[in-house]
């Protein structure tokens, strides 16, 4: 029969202790890759993407994919370009 009365000694809590930070910055770190990667956000332009520069990369974007046809590509970049002006 084993004699032990429990306690861990320095080192054992020392270990537990790290082991607990260990393992809570993991999950945290997992929660933010999943948030950041369900964001949905386009961080290609380097910024916020809201100039009007990234605008139309999107809307040629959607034109190279054919989500929009000539016409209405010509008539929505004209749009963004006359609200720019303005």
């Amino acid at each position: 029969m084993m004699y032990w009365d429990g306690n861990m000694g320095a080192w054992g809590y020392i270990l537990m202790v790290v082991s607990f930070i260990l393992f809570w910055g993991a999950i945290i770190a997992a929660i933010v890759v999943f948030a950041r990667s369900m964001s949905g956000s386009n961080r290609r332009d380097g910024g916020g993407g809201h100039g009007t520069g990234s605008a139309e990369q999107l809307l040629a974007e959607r034109f190279a994919r054919g989500e929009i046809d000539e016409t209405e590509y010509s008539a929505r970049l004209a749009a963004l370009r006359r609200a720019r002006g303005a």
